[in-house]
């Protein structure tokens, strides 16, 4: 996987946060995260949802059993960056609940119906994880 995330990675920094292949034309950002065991800096790419103050992704590990490692990452340190196009932007990771959960959920489930796919193949419940802005302080 480290070696597909870093090809992945590399086209995004290289064509301004477009690539090719399986993601062409889909909303992609690089997720920047801390190791939650390891304290070391972690890089991974995944579709995400524009919010109106912020942004959705999407704990789906392609439907496996298991949650990725980058959402226990953002469970153990909230502050992320992400890059999204040519910009790297500072958040604030929290895990989706209730109503807006499902809201965030469906409408990713019928713009990409992948995601539908990965639900059912996985009975856990998927996290949508929502990404804000981190508020400067004055």
């Amino acid at each position: 996987m480290s070696a597909w995330n870093d090809k992945i990675i590399f086209e995004f920094r290289t064509n301004g946060g477009q690539v090719g292949g399986q993601f062409a034309g889909a909303p992609l950002l690089l997720l920047h995260t801390v190791g939650a065991r390891s304290g070391q800096l972690r890089v991974n790419p995944m579709m995400y949802q524009k919010l109106d103050d912020g942004y959705a992704v999407f704990a789906s590990n392609a439907g496996a059993p298991t949650n990725p490692d980058w959402y226990h990452n953002v469970l153990a340190q909230p502050q992320v960056k992400a890059e999204i196009g040519t910009e790297t932007v500072d958040l604030v990771a929290r895990v989706a609940d209730g109503d807006e959960r499902e809201r965030i959920w469906n409408a990713q489930k019928a713009a990409y119906p992948g995601f539908a796919d990965y639900e059912q193949k996985t009975s856990r419940q998927i996290p949508v994880v929502v990404l804000e802005p981190a508020r400067r302080r004055p």
